[in-house]
């Protein structure tokens, strides 16, 4: 087995560190493992630099993950790069969306016998990356409630669970009070998919298929696809707001009248200013952003086919 490089956040709870001490009692019967904690860029930055050809294994959730591949890419070190997750996060949706077991000592076993297998990434015209999904309107604003809940719950715990978990469907619950529309306009390589004659309540660009903890927002989504998935939601009057939420839940919105769901290899979105949540960070307002795919752009370490 070759060497691992396990990257950990060095702001992580007593509950997390427990966690991921069983995980790496797995990792090191069988292989060579320094475990890095990092508390930032710099840090981050570091680390990599001394990784050479050790595979990469992210102990941590979205957010953890794409540190990582954002900091690997900007080194332009990604491709050829072989990572794996212990998903340690609130979220954890590209494990889930990936088959990554979510019981850690179960993916500490896929670390050692699982299959490295090329994934896609979104990279947008700044150069920024999005390993999961990206999304903008009420998705965007859903996640900027649940951040500042999660912050206030994170610190929080009853017999070792952490609050911060509830961030996701407080900040869900609180944005479906009055969610916003825009008036947008989304192209899909190049071609119009809806223009800002139509208000859009919100939009999807999926590489993998989950956000805010399991949500199936772009259920197709595959990141070995070389395709991205586009959802966009048009359902803006209050009564289509209460059905597409209901279907949102069950995984059935795409199928709506009233959701465009479409499949590309660039996707541009421009109008009225919005949110960004891309992998859980949120960023904006903006008035025109644009997401391309880069297929295969490094390995993950995958259950077997």
């Amino acid at each position: 087995m070759d060497p691992l490089l396990v990257i950990t956040n060095s702001d992580a709870g007593t509950s997390d560190q427990e966690t991921l001490e069983r995980a790496l009692a797995i990792l090191r019967e069988s292989a060579s493992v320094e475990v890095a904690a990092t508390s930032n860029p710099g840090e981050l930055d570091g680390v990599l630099h001394r990784a050479g050809s050790r595979r990469i294994v992210v102990a941590g959730g979205d957010g953890s993950l794409h540190a990582v591949v954002a900091a690997l890419h900007k080194r332009h070190e990604l491709a050829g790069k072989t990572l794996a997750l212990l998903p340690l996060g609130t979220g954890n949706d590209f494990a889930r969306g990936t088959g990554i077991p979510l019981d850690i000592e179960e993916a500490a076993r896929l670390v050692l016998a699982g299959e490295p297998r090329p994934v896609d990434l979104i990279v947008d015209e700044t150069g920024e990356i999005v390993v999961n999904n990206v999304h903008v309107g009420a998705g965007a604003q859903a996640s900027r409630k649940a951040h500042k809940w999660k912050g206030r719950l994170g610190s929080v715990g009853v017999g070792g669970v952490n609050l911060g978990k509830l961030g996701y469907p407080i900040g869900a619950l609180l944005a479906a009070v009055n969610p916003p529309s825009h008036r947008l306009r989304v192209e899909i390589d190049g071609k119009v998919a809806i223009d800002v004659d139509q208000r859009v309540l919100m939009v999807a660009v999926g590489n993998g298929a989950n956000v805010g903890g399991g949500t199936e927002i772009t259920p197709d989504a595959d990141p070995e696809s070389g395709k991205l998935d586009v959802m966009i939601a048009r359902a803006v009057s209050p009564a289509a707001k209460i059905g597409y939420a209901a279907h949102l839940r069950k995984g059935e919105h795409h199928e709506r009248d009233d959701v465009l769901y479409l499949r590309g290899r660039e996707v541009s979105v421009r109008g009225e200013e919005f949110w960004v949540s891309a992998d859980g960070e949120i960023y904006g307002p903006e008035r025109s952003r644009t997401w391309r795919l880069e297929p295969a752009a490094y390995d993950m370490v995958l259950p077997r086919a």
